[in-house]
């Protein structure tokens, strides 16, 4: 799968996986972790962006935390029309972007957020897309955070390749996220295992 066809896939997602499929699960471990790792580490005034935000039930659940100033990215543009239904006080407060984070996120200024972080979406982000990880670094003035799987679900991440697909459809590239991330000039400050996926929380040096 190219880039244009892997990005293609999330953009057109229905069903299984889609805006609406994660509405209807809404905040989950991953959420609550999130909001309390910012609760403790950054105030409520903090700038926030989620690439890959979805519907955008995590950041209704840092809305409900306290923080206000949220932003997001997604690819697929249903996703704000679901947002609109399931969170509309996030949907009318919030600064929402629609395309591929490889084209938004270069258009932010440097340190343009306090805290950028990232559920289940870096996974997916083509090995010709990797600079990417670079930018989000550029636009972090303090935390990035991600959650992504590393082998902790049973169906999931556990491959010996560089890739795996997901249902036979979308492919999940494995990766050395501290290495990453440590490579860019970023320190791990907590490495939290959860039954699907792996919270890092890097601060900027």
């Amino acid at each position: 799968m190219d880039p244009e066809d892997n990005r293609r896939v999330w953009a057109d997602r229905s069903e299984a996986y889609s805006p609406a499929y994660y509405a209807e699960i809404g905040p989950n471990e991953v959420s609550e972790t999130l909001a309390t790792v910012l609760d403790y580490y950054v105030d409520d005034d903090a700038a926030i962006l989620e690439v890959g935000c979805g519907s955008g039930r995590h950041l209704a659940r840092l809305r409900e935390e306290g923080f206000e100033d949220l932003a997001g990215v997604d690819i697929n543009d249903e996703s704000f029309d679901v947002m609109a239904e399931y969170y509309p006080e996030l949907a009318r407060t919030g600064q929402f972007h629609t395309g591929p984070i490889e084209e938004v996120v270069a258009e932010f200024s440097d340190d343009a957020f306090d805290v950028v972080y990232s559920v289940e979406t870096l996974q997916h982000v083509h090995p010709d897309d990797e600079w990417v990880f670079g930018e989000l670094v550029r636009v972090t003035s303090d935390l990035l955070v991600t959650a992504e799987n590393e082998g902790n679900s049973p169906e999931r991440g556990r491959s010996d390749d560089d890739v795996s697909y997901v249902d036979d459809d979308f492919p999940l590239y494995h990766r050395d996220w501290k290495r990453v991330f440590s490579d860019l000039g970023l320190a791990q400050l907590v490495c939290e295992p959860t039954n699907r996926d792996t919270i890092r929380v890097f601060r900027a040096l």
